[in-house]
């Protein structure tokens, strides 16, 4: 597990409650708060969760985070101004990682973005929900409308037998790739599910009307190949597959080539600029950042968690932004921001784990390869 802070001690009376709040109690699920939600961290236990994820396929309830439709005229030009990405080239069906960045190129949360027939389809992040939709609604044209979808739940199915699991429930889902999505049937609802995800694996998120949500997560359980997942094995598949978590590997602080995400700055905006920071964002990107986000692989088997002091040569150079125990490595693992000359992998560095340094190396990531279902694959 990794260092994702969660309270089952003093959950907060105004903490809200998932569509399937009494679902995952009836499956014996221990519940915390997170994110301003009650929420399932463990059924039989994270590395069980874990590792039944990478072999087969887990269920995890995601309708905390935030589901938003945007429509009106020039509604992808108007987001052009806010994110770094290419949403105008955005084809129907496509979708695209990118960043919501305030006025100096701070990272303020990172989010999927997908056209749809209806408009551009985007999801956030649970914490940051409000305050991105506050952000947006202040910085785009009043003929922008967006859609809070308030009434959606999101499901992700995730691992090497969710398209197979998912298929025997929905004809034709599995003929999407990687980053792809569409509008499908189940009963009489209608779902929008994309094949993404948030843990390397091949996997899809599927988005649907609250009230079908419990009959749903049924049906797939019912499955031999699906278990219901916490969000303690999340956060460990997550980190494995070198995924930032915001909030902790990334804030309004970090901007993008820092947090090695250049890839989310579509080569057309790097020519034109106009997004947030772009000035600065963009000389980072030619001249190379002082800083990076890395990967850490540490000696022996005792983890090192979020604010753990990093040494290099003998000098504090850091601190451990997401740690902890990887069940498919077999080894601790972490992320850290370093300074560019120490982020060749490699370069061995220390941590300070309960007043000891323990000896650490830097390491490229993903901790393990991504499984993703792409186009064109062999």
């Amino acid at each position: 597990m990794s260092d994702t802070e969660y309270s089952d001690t003093d959950m907060d009376i105004a903490d809200a409650l998932l569509p399937l709040d009494d679902w995952h109690r009836a499956q014996g699920a221990r519940m915390v708060s997170f994110a301003g939600y009650v929420m399932p961290i463990q059924y039989e236990g994270i590395m069980a969760e874990h590792l039944w994820t990478r072999q087969h396929a887990g269920l995890f309830d995601v309708s905390h985070m935030g589901q938003l439709l945007f429509s009106g005229e020039g509604a992808d030009a108007a987001l052009e101004t806010l994110l770094p990405g290419d949403i105008i080239a955005l084809q129907e069906g496509r979708m695209r990682y990118s960043l919501l960045l305030d006025v100096d190129g701070g990272i303020l949360d990172d989010l999927m973005v997908t056209r749809r027939g209806d408009g551009i389809y985007m999801v956030v992040n649970g914490a940051t929900k409000y305050d991105d939709i506050g952000h947006l609604r202040e910085n785009l044209p009043d003929g922008i409308t967006i859609n809070h979808m308030e009434d959606q739940a999101l499901l992700a199915l995730q691992g090497p037998e969710a398209a197979g699991a998912l298929a025997t429930l929905i004809a034709g889902v599995d003929a999407l790739y990687f980053m792809q999505a569409g509008a499908f049937r189940w009963r009489t609802y209608d779902l929008w599910i994309s094949r993404s995800g948030y843990t390397g694996e091949d996997g899809f998120e599927i988005s649907l009307p609250s009230e079908a949500v419990v009959a749903f997560a049924d049906a797939l359980c019912a499955l031999d190949a699906v278990k219901p997942i916490g969000l303690g094995a999340r956060d460990s598949l997550r980190l494995e597959a070198g995924l930032p978590l915001y909030g902790h590997d990334l804030d309004e602080n970090i901007d993008p080539v820092t947090a090695d995400l250049s890839f989310a700055i579509s080569r057309r905006r790097r020519a034109e600029g106009g997004f947030p920071g772009a000035e600065r964002i963009l000389d980072l990107l030619t001249n190379g950042a002082p800083v990076k986000r890395v990967g850490l692989l540490l000696d022996g088997r005792l983890p090192a968690r979020e604010g753990a002091k990093l040494f290099c040569g003998g000098e504090e150079v850091g601190s451990v932004t997401s740690g902890g125990f990887a069940p498919s490595v077999g080894a601790p693992i972490a992320m850290a921001y370093v300074p560019s000359t120490a982020a060749t992998p490699g370069t061995a560095v220390e941590l300070e784990v309960r007043g000891k340094r323990l000896p650490a190396t830097v390491t490229a990531m993903p901790f393990i390869s991504h499984s993703y279902h792409r186009q064109g694959a062999k």
